[in-house]
């Protein structure tokens, strides 16, 4: 009887080791912190008792299922399977998801009428021991909130991008 050896040659990606720590590194950072100011916002509303616009929920799922995929490619990473084409597909629609909620993000705040931004210009800084102090510094963190979460999505959707291309050009060897 013959014997029969199937050999299995697995194609190797180099994944280009620094960049792709940053990558992660910030991407942690920008969905951890979007998910808490967001889930601050929430919590802000329930205890106003005022309607919780879709954004706020949006942008925690979003959030959390970045960091979902941000854990899935470490373990990936760990095992040595990370594929480029897992990543392509991830960080595309995650892409797309961050990019909505920027843009939402950005019309609740720059937006012509009504904005978050136009009404933090209208607060103005108040001193001293008084409750009128305590607003202003609650309303001070929450339009200071907005910003980061703008910044942060920024940075997000950049960066899904930019997993995008090296994802691409690990694909054709171009790591080496």
């Amino acid at each position: 009887m013959a014997t029969v050896t199937v050999r299995e040659r697995r194609r190797t990606y180099h994944w280009p080791e620094a960049q792709l720590n940053f990558w992660l590194l910030i991407m942690i950072v920008a969905s951890a912190t979007t998910l808490g100011i967001f889930a601050y916002f929430i919590t802000v509303q329930h205890q106003l008792k005022v309607g919780i616009p879709w954004i706020f929920p949006y942008e925690i799922t979003v959030s959390a299922l970045a960091l979902l995929f941000l854990f899935a490619m470490l373990v990936l990473i760990t095992q040595r399977l990370l594929l480029p084409g897992i990543v392509v597909l991830g960080s595309f629609i995650l892409f797309v998801l961050w990019l909505t909620g920027l843009i939402e993000t950005s019309i609740l705040l720059y937006g012509p009428k009504e904005s978050v931004s136009s009404y933090c210009n209208l607060i103005r800084v108040s001193t001293g021991e008084s409750e009128t102090t305590l607003a202003w510094l609650e309303t001070n963190s929450i339009c200071q909130a907005w910003k980061a979460a703008f910044a942060f999505e920024i940075v997000g959707t950049v960066f899904f991008f930019w997993m995008m291309v090296m994802a691409y050009q690990v694909n054709r060897d171009e790591y080496d």
